[in-house]
């Protein structure tokens, strides 16, 4: 395994770890999110650049377009949640509750 593949892949699982364990805040499973779309991000382009064709070379940038919009979206539901609860903890959310 070539050590950019390594790293990228090490990467995606350590924020899907994050994400796993990590979940008393919104904003810190917001940031293992965006850090698991920066990785794939990495693993499109160097592959796109491994295969030397112009077909899918848009892909990475769409991909970073699509996180970037997830990553606005996901603020945005941040700044609404604390502003109604007061907080961002994940265990003080309730579907239940409206």
């Amino acid at each position: 395994m070539a050590p950019a593949q390594f790293i990228t892949s090490s990467t995606l699982v350590l924020c899907l770890i994050g994400l796993a364990l990590n979940r008393t805040h919104l904003l810190s499973a917001l940031l293992c999110l965006e850090g698991a779309m920066l990785s794939l991000f990495l693993a499109l382009s160097l592959w796109m650049i491994q295969l030397t064709s112009t077909n899918f070379s848009a892909a990475p940038l769409f991909m970073l377009a699509l996180s970037a919009c997830e990553a606005s979206a996901g603020l945005a539901l941040l700044v609404a949640t604390s502003r109604t609860h007061g907080t961002d903890r994940i265990q003080s959310l309730s579907l239940l509750q409206c």
